[in-house]
């Protein structure tokens, strides 16, 4: 997620209409705020929800997702294979739940949640690249197999 985060961080800093485009910022804002959200219930610490607002620019909220991606690896480095299996309550399903018409949402494991983020993030990823093409730019390719194919590279912040 990191290595394609940082391609959106990049390539938006390199379209200059990105930098003031409403779009772009709430949607990058919303795919960290929620990367965040998840790592804050995994951690079982508090958080507070931000509005892309309070980021003056691109680049305050590329330094914020540095952060998250920072946090994020020392988890993961920290958990073993078998807390992957752990079952994590998560406050909101209820309501989200109701709202596809779901009785009772089932049980996700922190395994599954960690799938949610990088799935979630790769969704919200793709509508920045749509608009950044309507902006007159090319987007970056930001599928997880590329990232693979080229050999895991390490994210390349702006």
């Amino acid at each position: 997620m990191a290595w394609a985060d940082a391609l959106i961080f990049r390539a938006a800093s390199a379209c200059a209409p990105a930098e003031h485009d409403p779009v772009i910022r709430e949607k990058v804002h919303h795919i960290h705020l929620v990367q965040r959200a998840f790592l804050h219930l995994w951690t079982r610490t508090p958080f507070a929800l931000t509005n892309a607002s309070e980021f003056s620019n691109l680049a305050a909220l590329e330094k914020w997702a540095r952060e998250y991606h920072a946090e994020l690896h020392s988890f993961v480095e920290a958990i073993g294979d078998r807390a992957l299996d752990e079952v994590i309550p998560i406050p909101w399903a209820e309501e989200i739940s109701q709202q596809m018409g779901v009785t009772s949402p089932a049980p996700v494991t922190l395994g599954t949640t960690m799938l949610q983020v990088a799935m979630h993030s790769g969704y919200h990823r793709g509508q920045v690249n749509l608009r950044l093409r309507e902006l007159g730019s090319t987007p970056p390719l930001t599928d997880f197999i590329a990232w693979h194919w080229m050999g895991k590279p390490e994210p390349a912040w702006m």
